[in-house]
Protein backbone atom coordinates (compact mmCIF):
# COMPACT_ATOMS: atom_id res chain seq x y z
CA UNK A 1 0.00 0.00 0.00
CA UNK A 2 2.74 2.47 0.85
CA UNK A 3 4.06 1.59 -3.07
CA UNK A 4 0.55 2.79 -4.01
CA UNK A 5 0.88 6.06 -2.64
CA UNK A 6 4.16 6.37 -2.93
CA UNK A 7 3.61 6.27 -6.91
CA UNK A 8 0.13 8.63 -6.39
CA UNK A 9 2.40 11.15 -4.53
CA UNK A 10 4.92 10.98 -8.00
CA UNK A 11 1.92 11.66 -10.10
CA UNK A 12 1.13 14.33 -8.21
CA UNK A 13 3.91 15.96 -8.13
CA UNK A 14 3.28 16.73 -11.56
CA UNK A 15 0.38 18.82 -11.49
CA UNK A 16 -0.35 22.50 -10.79
CA UNK A 17 -0.82 22.93 -6.93
CA UNK A 18 -4.54 23.21 -5.85
CA UNK A 19 -3.46 24.99 -2.39
CA UNK A 20 -2.18 28.29 -2.08
CA UNK A 21 -3.47 30.82 -4.30
CA UNK A 22 -0.59 30.52 -7.26
CA UNK A 23 -2.50 28.63 -9.97
CA UNK A 24 -4.63 31.59 -10.99
CA UNK A 25 -7.98 29.66 -12.94
CA UNK A 26 -9.26 25.44 -12.61
CA UNK A 27 -8.77 25.57 -8.53
CA UNK A 28 -9.94 27.61 -5.88
CA UNK A 29 -8.50 27.79 -2.33
CA UNK A 30 -10.47 29.43 0.72
CA UNK A 31 -6.90 29.15 2.50
CA UNK A 32 -9.15 27.76 5.33
CA UNK A 33 -7.65 24.25 6.00
CA UNK A 34 -9.91 22.88 7.97
CA UNK A 35 -13.10 23.71 5.99
CA UNK A 36 -10.52 21.50 3.14
CA UNK A 37 -10.55 18.84 6.01
CA UNK A 38 -14.36 18.78 6.23
CA UNK A 39 -14.48 18.57 2.98
CA UNK A 40 -12.41 15.49 2.13
CA UNK A 41 -13.99 13.89 5.35
CA UNK A 42 -17.58 14.36 4.33
CA UNK A 43 -16.21 13.43 0.81
CA UNK A 44 -15.08 9.75 1.76
CA UNK A 45 -17.60 8.94 4.02
CA UNK A 46 -20.52 9.79 0.98
CA UNK A 47 -17.90 8.13 -1.72
CA UNK A 48 -20.15 4.78 -1.93
CA UNK A 49 -23.66 6.42 -1.99
CA UNK A 50 -25.92 6.60 -5.52
CA UNK A 51 -27.57 9.32 -6.18
CA UNK A 52 -29.40 7.37 -9.41
CA UNK A 53 -32.02 6.77 -6.36
CA UNK A 54 -32.97 9.30 -4.02
CA UNK A 55 -34.83 6.75 -2.08
CA UNK A 56 -32.30 4.25 -1.50
CA UNK A 57 -30.20 7.00 -0.53
CA UNK A 58 -32.79 9.26 0.83
CA UNK A 59 -29.70 11.43 2.69
CA UNK A 60 -28.74 12.97 -0.39
CA UNK A 61 -32.10 14.32 -1.37
CA UNK A 62 -31.69 15.94 1.67
CA UNK A 63 -29.18 17.54 1.42
CA UNK A 64 -29.95 18.50 -2.16
CA UNK A 65 -32.92 20.58 -0.79
CA UNK A 66 -30.60 21.76 2.12
CA UNK A 67 -27.84 23.26 -0.56
CA UNK A 68 -31.05 24.77 -2.93
CA UNK A 69 -33.04 26.37 0.06
CA UNK A 70 -29.45 28.34 0.71
CA UNK A 71 -28.91 29.09 -2.45
CA UNK A 72 -32.06 30.36 -3.52
CA UNK A 73 -32.30 33.63 -1.48
CA UNK A 74 -28.76 34.34 -1.82
CA UNK A 75 -29.52 34.50 -5.79
CA UNK A 76 -32.72 36.56 -5.57
CA UNK A 77 -34.63 33.26 -7.16
CA UNK A 78 -38.57 33.28 -5.96
CA UNK A 79 -39.85 31.65 -3.24
CA UNK A 80 -41.20 28.90 -5.96
CA UNK A 81 -38.24 28.05 -7.70
CA UNK A 82 -36.74 24.82 -7.54
CA UNK A 83 -33.13 23.63 -7.96
CA UNK A 84 -31.13 20.38 -9.08
CA UNK A 85 -27.45 19.41 -8.16
CA UNK A 86 -25.64 18.59 -10.90
CA UNK A 87 -21.34 17.67 -11.84
CA UNK A 88 -20.38 21.36 -12.74
CA UNK A 89 -21.40 24.29 -14.56
CA UNK A 90 -21.02 22.13 -18.18
CA UNK A 91 -24.00 19.71 -16.45
CA UNK A 92 -25.51 22.86 -15.79
CA UNK A 93 -25.65 24.66 -18.55
CA UNK A 94 -26.07 21.62 -20.79
CA UNK A 95 -29.38 20.72 -18.78
CA UNK A 96 -30.84 24.33 -19.04
CA UNK A 97 -30.36 24.41 -23.25
CA UNK A 98 -31.68 20.84 -22.96
CA UNK A 99 -34.87 22.09 -21.13
CA UNK A 100 -35.39 24.91 -23.23
CA UNK A 101 -35.07 22.96 -26.82
CA UNK A 102 -37.77 20.11 -24.70
CA UNK A 103 -40.07 22.54 -23.75
CA UNK A 104 -40.76 24.03 -27.40
CA UNK A 105 -41.13 20.46 -29.16
CA UNK A 106 -43.20 21.95 -32.13
CA UNK A 107 -39.58 24.00 -33.06
CA UNK A 108 -38.01 21.81 -35.16
CA UNK A 109 -34.91 23.79 -35.69
CA UNK A 110 -33.94 25.43 -32.38
CA UNK A 111 -31.65 27.55 -31.84
CA UNK A 112 -30.22 30.07 -28.83
CA UNK A 113 -28.81 33.65 -28.78
CA UNK A 114 -25.80 34.14 -27.04
CA UNK A 115 -22.75 36.86 -26.71
CA UNK A 116 -19.48 35.68 -28.20
CA UNK A 117 -18.63 35.67 -24.82
CA UNK A 118 -20.69 32.94 -22.94
CA UNK A 119 -19.00 29.73 -21.57
CA UNK A 120 -17.81 27.16 -24.31
CA UNK A 121 -20.31 24.69 -22.36
CA UNK A 122 -23.16 26.57 -24.47
CA UNK A 123 -21.06 25.37 -27.91
CA UNK A 124 -20.62 22.28 -25.94
CA UNK A 125 -24.79 21.98 -25.81
CA UNK A 126 -25.29 23.40 -29.16
CA UNK A 127 -23.11 20.30 -30.91
CA UNK A 128 -24.98 17.84 -27.99
CA UNK A 129 -28.18 18.81 -28.68
CA UNK A 130 -28.34 19.68 -32.55
CA UNK A 131 -29.73 23.45 -31.42
CA UNK A 132 -28.12 26.24 -33.24
CA UNK A 133 -25.71 28.48 -31.98
CA UNK A 134 -26.50 32.41 -32.76
CA UNK A 135 -23.08 34.33 -31.44
CA UNK A 136 -23.87 38.13 -31.54
CA UNK A 137 -20.59 40.52 -30.38
CA UNK A 138 -20.00 42.47 -27.42
CA UNK A 139 -19.04 45.45 -26.74
CA UNK A 140 -15.51 45.89 -27.84
CA UNK A 141 -14.66 48.63 -24.98
CA UNK A 142 -16.79 47.07 -21.74
CA UNK A 143 -16.72 43.54 -23.31
CA UNK A 144 -20.30 43.14 -22.16
CA UNK A 145 -23.29 41.45 -23.80
CA UNK A 146 -25.38 44.83 -26.16
CA UNK A 147 -29.26 44.19 -25.05
CA UNK A 148 -29.94 45.76 -28.70
CA UNK A 149 -27.66 43.53 -30.59
CA UNK A 150 -29.51 40.46 -28.72
CA UNK A 151 -32.97 41.54 -29.04
CA UNK A 152 -32.20 42.04 -32.91
CA UNK A 153 -30.64 38.80 -33.34
CA UNK A 154 -34.09 37.13 -31.57
CA UNK A 155 -35.96 38.59 -33.96
CA UNK A 156 -34.29 37.68 -36.63
CA UNK A 157 -34.37 33.99 -35.38
CA UNK A 158 -37.93 35.06 -34.49
CA UNK A 159 -40.07 31.41 -33.38
CA UNK A 160 -36.89 29.55 -34.21
CA UNK A 161 -35.70 31.35 -30.57
CA UNK A 162 -35.71 28.81 -27.46
CA UNK A 163 -33.02 30.58 -25.42
CA UNK A 164 -30.83 33.23 -24.67
CA UNK A 165 -28.32 33.26 -22.36
CA UNK A 166 -25.33 35.78 -20.34
CA UNK A 167 -23.18 35.76 -18.04
CA UNK A 168 -22.42 37.24 -14.57
CA UNK A 169 -19.75 37.20 -14.88
CA UNK A 170 -17.86 36.13 -18.24
CA UNK A 171 -15.25 33.81 -18.02
CA UNK A 172 -12.68 35.43 -20.52
CA UNK A 173 -13.23 39.60 -18.96
CA UNK A 174 -14.44 39.17 -15.86
CA UNK A 175 -17.87 41.45 -16.70
CA UNK A 176 -21.22 41.44 -15.42
CA UNK A 177 -23.19 40.80 -18.73
CA UNK A 178 -26.63 43.67 -18.52
CA UNK A 179 -28.98 40.76 -17.03
CA UNK A 180 -32.27 42.61 -16.81
CA UNK A 181 -32.64 44.18 -20.61
CA UNK A 182 -31.97 41.09 -22.01
CA UNK A 183 -34.24 39.11 -19.93
CA UNK A 184 -36.96 41.52 -20.75
CA UNK A 185 -36.54 41.20 -23.94
CA UNK A 186 -36.74 37.21 -23.88
CA UNK A 187 -39.85 37.59 -22.30
CA UNK A 188 -41.60 39.74 -24.12
CA UNK A 189 -40.84 36.80 -27.03
CA UNK A 190 -41.42 34.12 -25.28
CA UNK A 191 -37.98 33.18 -24.80
CA UNK A 192 -36.41 31.17 -22.31
CA UNK A 193 -33.24 33.71 -20.07
CA UNK A 194 -30.45 31.65 -18.53
CA UNK A 195 -27.77 33.58 -16.19
CA UNK A 196 -24.88 31.64 -16.01
CA UNK A 197 -23.61 32.41 -13.01
CA UNK A 198 -21.11 29.45 -12.12
CA UNK A 199 -18.43 31.58 -11.66
CA UNK A 200 -20.13 34.83 -9.68
CA UNK A 201 -23.22 33.26 -8.16
CA UNK A 202 -21.29 32.53 -4.92
CA UNK A 203 -19.32 36.06 -4.56
CA UNK A 204 -21.56 38.52 -6.42
CA UNK A 205 -24.53 38.19 -3.53
CA UNK A 206 -21.38 38.81 -0.76
CA UNK A 207 -20.28 42.29 -2.86
CA UNK A 208 -22.28 45.23 -3.29
CA UNK A 209 -23.50 44.42 -6.39
CA UNK A 210 -25.33 41.30 -5.98
CA UNK A 211 -26.52 38.63 -8.49
CA UNK A 212 -30.43 39.91 -9.19
CA UNK A 213 -32.80 37.40 -10.48
CA UNK A 214 -34.89 40.11 -12.80
CA UNK A 215 -37.82 39.22 -14.44
CA UNK A 216 -37.46 37.15 -17.25
CA UNK A 217 -34.90 34.89 -16.06
CA UNK A 218 -36.20 31.33 -16.08
CA UNK A 219 -33.01 29.71 -15.01
CA UNK A 220 -29.78 30.41 -13.58
CA UNK A 221 -26.74 28.03 -12.93
CA UNK A 222 -23.73 28.76 -9.69
CA UNK A 223 -21.37 26.72 -8.97
CA UNK A 224 -20.16 25.51 -5.42
CA UNK A 225 -17.04 23.86 -6.18
CA UNK A 226 -15.63 27.70 -7.28
CA UNK A 227 -16.15 29.71 -4.69
CA UNK A 228 -18.03 27.93 -2.40
CA UNK A 229 -14.40 26.43 -2.22
CA UNK A 230 -15.89 22.88 -2.42
CA UNK A 231 -14.33 19.77 -3.64
CA UNK A 232 -15.23 19.34 -7.20
CA UNK A 233 -17.94 19.00 -8.74
CA UNK A 234 -20.83 20.27 -7.40
CA UNK A 235 -22.81 23.31 -9.03
CA UNK A 236 -26.31 24.25 -8.54
CA UNK A 237 -29.14 24.63 -11.54
CA UNK A 238 -31.94 26.79 -10.42
CA UNK A 239 -35.58 27.45 -12.42
CA UNK A 240 -38.26 29.97 -11.78
CA UNK A 241 -40.62 27.33 -10.78
CA UNK A 242 -41.60 23.74 -11.29
CA UNK A 243 -43.31 23.89 -14.53
CA UNK A 244 -39.95 25.36 -16.57
CA UNK A 245 -37.64 22.64 -15.02
CA UNK A 246 -40.24 18.85 -16.08
CA UNK A 247 -38.72 19.09 -19.06
CA UNK A 248 -35.08 18.46 -17.58
CA UNK A 249 -36.17 14.90 -16.42
CA UNK A 250 -35.60 11.83 -18.13
CA UNK A 251 -37.67 8.56 -17.65
CA UNK A 252 -37.42 5.44 -18.87
CA UNK A 253 -39.53 2.27 -18.12
CA UNK A 254 -40.19 0.18 -21.54
CA UNK A 255 -37.68 -2.52 -19.95
CA UNK A 256 -37.42 -4.58 -17.85
CA UNK A 257 -35.14 -3.52 -15.15
CA UNK A 258 -35.56 -0.51 -12.84
CA UNK A 259 -38.11 2.38 -13.33
CA UNK A 260 -35.06 5.09 -14.69
CA UNK A 261 -35.88 8.85 -13.72
CA UNK A 262 -33.25 11.05 -13.52
CA UNK A 263 -33.26 14.78 -12.76
CA UNK A 264 -29.69 14.70 -14.43
CA UNK A 265 -27.24 13.63 -17.36
CA UNK A 266 -25.93 11.24 -15.20
CA UNK A 267 -27.35 7.80 -13.46
CA UNK A 268 -24.94 6.86 -11.23
CA UNK A 269 -23.55 8.96 -9.64
CA UNK A 270 -21.77 9.70 -6.42
CA UNK A 271 -23.05 11.25 -3.32
CA UNK A 272 -19.67 12.66 -1.90
CA UNK A 273 -19.11 16.04 -4.08
CA UNK A 274 -23.01 16.35 -2.87
CA UNK A 275 -22.00 15.94 0.59
CA UNK A 276 -18.61 17.65 0.92
CA UNK A 277 -20.45 20.57 -0.70
CA UNK A 278 -23.41 20.43 1.98
CA UNK A 279 -20.58 19.93 4.46
CA UNK A 280 -18.71 23.01 3.69
CA UNK A 281 -21.18 25.29 2.69
CA UNK A 282 -22.79 24.60 6.69
CA UNK A 283 -19.30 24.86 7.97
CA UNK A 284 -18.24 28.04 6.18
CA UNK A 285 -22.05 29.93 6.37
CA UNK A 286 -22.79 32.76 5.10
CA UNK A 287 -20.45 35.23 7.17
CA UNK A 288 -17.36 33.23 6.65
CA UNK A 289 -18.25 33.49 2.43
CA UNK A 290 -19.12 37.33 2.97
CA UNK A 291 -15.27 37.60 4.51
CA UNK A 292 -13.78 35.25 1.96
CA UNK A 293 -15.45 37.27 -1.19
CA UNK A 294 -14.35 40.31 0.35
CA UNK A 295 -11.29 39.05 0.67
CA UNK A 296 -10.82 38.33 -2.93
CA UNK A 297 -12.37 41.11 -4.13
CA UNK A 298 -10.12 43.55 -2.73
CA UNK A 299 -7.15 41.53 -3.63
CA UNK A 300 -8.88 41.72 -7.74
CA UNK A 301 -8.75 45.32 -6.98
CA UNK A 302 -4.95 45.76 -5.98
CA UNK A 303 -3.96 43.33 -8.70
CA UNK A 304 -6.15 45.27 -11.06
CA UNK A 305 -4.32 48.21 -10.15
CA UNK A 306 -0.89 47.20 -9.95
CA UNK A 307 -1.37 45.89 -13.69
CA UNK A 308 -3.46 49.29 -14.90
CA UNK A 309 -0.11 50.79 -13.67
CA UNK A 310 2.23 48.99 -15.66
CA UNK A 311 3.49 50.56 -19.30
CA UNK A 312 2.92 47.20 -21.49
CA UNK A 313 -0.27 46.10 -19.93
CA UNK A 314 -3.58 46.64 -20.23
CA UNK A 315 -6.88 45.62 -18.44
CA UNK A 316 -9.15 44.17 -21.16
CA UNK A 317 -11.79 45.62 -18.63
CA UNK A 318 -12.08 46.83 -14.91
CA UNK A 319 -13.46 43.40 -13.27
CA UNK A 320 -17.19 43.00 -11.65
CA UNK A 321 -15.94 40.27 -9.32
CA UNK A 322 -12.67 38.59 -8.69
CA UNK A 323 -11.68 37.72 -12.52
CA UNK A 324 -9.17 39.58 -14.67
CA UNK A 325 -8.35 39.43 -18.11
CA UNK A 326 -5.02 41.42 -19.10
CA UNK A 327 -4.03 42.91 -22.61
CA UNK A 328 -0.24 43.69 -23.40
CA UNK A 329 1.04 45.86 -26.01
CA UNK A 330 2.77 44.98 -29.30
CA UNK A 331 5.97 44.02 -27.98
CA UNK A 332 4.49 41.32 -25.80
CA UNK A 333 2.73 38.00 -26.11
CA UNK A 334 0.47 37.11 -23.98
CA UNK A 335 1.80 33.30 -24.27
CA UNK A 336 5.29 34.05 -23.75
CA UNK A 337 4.40 36.57 -20.85
CA UNK A 338 2.40 33.13 -19.47
CA UNK A 339 5.27 30.71 -19.96
CA UNK A 340 7.49 33.34 -17.94
CA UNK A 341 5.26 33.89 -15.33
CA UNK A 342 4.70 29.76 -14.68
CA UNK A 343 8.55 29.81 -14.37
CA UNK A 344 8.12 31.99 -11.13
CA UNK A 345 5.77 29.92 -9.60
CA UNK A 346 2.60 31.60 -10.83
CA UNK A 347 -0.25 29.79 -13.23
CA UNK A 348 -2.17 32.28 -15.55
CA UNK A 349 -4.28 31.44 -18.80
CA UNK A 350 -3.49 32.68 -21.94
CA UNK A 351 -6.61 33.39 -24.02
CA UNK A 352 -6.74 33.63 -27.73
CA UNK A 353 -7.93 36.68 -30.00
CA UNK A 354 -11.41 36.01 -31.11
CA UNK A 355 -13.90 38.05 -33.55
CA UNK A 356 -11.66 41.56 -32.92
CA UNK A 357 -10.91 40.63 -29.07
CA UNK A 358 -7.15 40.87 -28.40
CA UNK A 359 -5.69 37.80 -26.55
CA UNK A 360 -5.48 37.94 -23.61
CA UNK A 361 -4.34 36.65 -19.78
CA UNK A 362 -6.62 34.97 -17.41
CA UNK A 363 -6.76 35.55 -13.85
CA UNK A 364 -8.87 33.54 -11.57
CA UNK A 365 -8.23 35.10 -7.96
CA UNK A 366 -9.18 33.37 -4.61
CA UNK A 367 -9.21 34.21 -0.94
CA UNK A 368 -6.01 32.41 -0.87
CA UNK A 369 -4.38 34.36 -3.26
CA UNK A 370 -4.79 37.61 -1.63
CA UNK A 371 -1.61 37.03 0.56
CA UNK A 372 0.95 36.49 -2.32
CA UNK A 373 -0.77 39.80 -4.39
CA UNK A 374 2.46 41.78 -4.03
CA UNK A 375 4.54 38.59 -4.64
CA UNK A 376 2.77 38.42 -8.07
CA UNK A 377 2.90 42.19 -9.17
CA UNK A 378 7.17 41.01 -8.38
CA UNK A 379 6.91 38.21 -10.32
CA UNK A 380 4.83 40.19 -13.14
CA UNK A 381 7.49 42.83 -13.38
CA UNK A 382 10.25 40.33 -13.97
CA UNK A 383 8.41 38.56 -16.79
CA UNK A 384 7.58 41.44 -18.16
CA UNK A 385 11.26 42.34 -18.42
CA UNK A 386 12.21 38.80 -19.37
Amino acid sequence: MTDLFAELEELRARDLPTHGGRTLAYVYDSGLPEADEIGRRALGMFASTNGLDPTAFPSLAAMERDLIAVAKPLVGAPSEAVGTVTSGGTESILLAVQTARDARPEVTEPVMVVPTTVHGAFHKAAHYFRVGLVPVDVDPVTKRAVPEAVTAALDAHAGRAVLVAVSTPSYAHGVVDPVAPIAAAAAERGVRCHVDACIGGWVLPFLDDPVAWPPGVTSLSVDLHKYAYTPKGVSLLLHRDPALRRPQFFAAAEWPGYTMLNSTMQSTKSGGPLAAAWAVVRHIGVDGYRELAATARRATLRLAEGIAAHPHLRLAAPPDSTLLAVETDAVLDVFTLSDEMLARGWFVQPQMAFRGLPATLHLTLCAATAAGVEDFLAALDEAVAA
